[in-house]
């Protein structure tokens, strides 16, 4: 017989797997089905680390979803005794030789001005202040500019997947894992799910699908979504010596374009090394066919244009490296929204690779929609209907 459910989530990475925790905890009939086994490395929510910050340079529509998201991990974290939320701060910074102190589209100076603007706690710091209290960043600019933001720091993305399906799991989800969805229609008022294992009946579809949303939404989302390679790089320590004891993730803007911006993450313990990684936009790839390669040429090239004179205490080679997708909308913001042709069905993609910090409460949110009709907070900044021309 054809299994029925109230909700059934498709992808079970950062949004995927938060949504399917809500809507068991609410008590929905639910089933959540990937492609893989999650947490796994074939999407973009893994590399050990995600940065999260309540100031979002990206604009202020994010900060409620982030400032109920760290709320969310605090709460998961107490119910798994799994440590998911390092506070360790976040410094965003610019250090470039065309640095304008008036230029308003500036990241750093866009996140300044939306901690100013709603009363987020932080530190604005000149070059000297910089390099007084994180020694890594001693070759930045005289002319830098810091913003340091104490509640901000990193996630743990596979145990924050992880821990989330569990729960969800505790609370009767059911999950569906290595099993690819090939097709969706309507039949009545529910939504028939084909999957290369079989057919399931749902009244509501979430899909979550990441990379793989566009081949299996169609128009307009295959118009829409671009799916972008990003190369995670695990730099040797050389000196660790000039780490401080408590060093921030951190952004940090050189130059005009998008490749000209780093970001990474303190040393973890134990391991010798940091994590940098940069964004790429200009070359999109099929998911199908994504290199997962990193090689040589490709390290040394990240260390000659990201981290020499630029960061203290790292060599040019890495301990590991990884490979993951950022799926883009045009503008680089979210769509959270109904599907225009499938009814019942609704679409958390893409999020442009700065989701995994929004992540919890999105999923909280989409299962307030399906139970009460409407979310707490107030998502209509991401509707399809800003591309409507």
């Amino acid at each position: 017989m054809q299994q029925h459910y109230e909700v059934a989530v498709l992808g079970l990475g950062a949004m995927g797997a938060a949504t399917l925790y809500q809507l068991a905890k609410a008590g929905v009939k639910a089933v959540g089905i990937d492609r893989y086994a999650p947490p796994h490395t074939q999407g973009s929510s893994h590399g050990d680390t995600r940065i999260t910050r309540l100031s979002n340079g990206e604009g202020p529509q994010y900060l409620p979803l982030v400032q109920r998201s760290h709320q969310l991990w605090r709460e998961l974290e107490a119910l798994s005794g799994e440590p998911l939320f390092e506070q360790c701060g976040v410094l965003v910074m610019t250090s470039s030789p065309r640095y304008d102190p008036w230029d308003a589209d500036d990241f750093t100076h866009r996140t300044i001005a939306l901690a100013q603007a709603y009363g987020i706690d932080h530190e604005v710091l000149d070059a000297s202040a910089i390099r007084q209290r994180f020694a890594q960043f001693a070759p930045v600019l005289d002319s830098a500019i810091g913003y340091f933001e104490p509640e901000g720091g990193y996630l743990r993305p596979e145990r924050c997947i992880a821990v989330q399906l569990q729960q969800a799991a505790q609370h009767g989800a059911t999950l569906r894992v290595n099993e690819t969805v090939t097709a969706l229609e309507n039949v009545g008022a529910a939504v028939r799910i084909s999957t290369d294992q079989g057919t399931i009946l749902a009244d509501k579809v979430i899909i979550a699908a990441g990379m793989w949303s566009a081949g299996l939404l169609g128009a307009p989302f295959d118009s829409l979504l671009r799916v972008c390679r990003q190369v995670l790089y695990w730099f040797e320590i050389e000196d660790p010596g000039v780490f401080a004891a408590h060093s921030p993730s951190f952004i940090l803007t050189h130059g005009p374009g998008f490749t000209d911006v780093s970001y990474g993450f303190p040393p973890l313990p134990g391991e010798g090394s940091m994590k940098m990684a940069t964004e790429q936009y200009h070359q999109a790839c099929d998911p199908a066919a994504l290199d997962r390669t990193v090689d040589d040429n490709q390290v040394q090239a990240m260390y000659r244009t990201q981290v020499l004179d630029k960061i203290d205490g790292l060599r040019p080679a890495v301990t590991k490296s990884s490979v993951c997708t950022y799926t883009v909308t045009p503008d680089y913001h979210f769509i959270v929204d109904e599907h225009p042709r499938l009814r019942n069905v609704t679409v958390v993609s893409a999020c442009s690779g700065h989701g995994f910090k929004h992540s919890a409460a999105l999923g909280e949110a989409l299962a307030q929609r399906c139970v009460q009709g409407a979310s707490d907070i107030d998502l209509s900044a991401f509707s399809l209907q800003r591309f409507a021309n």
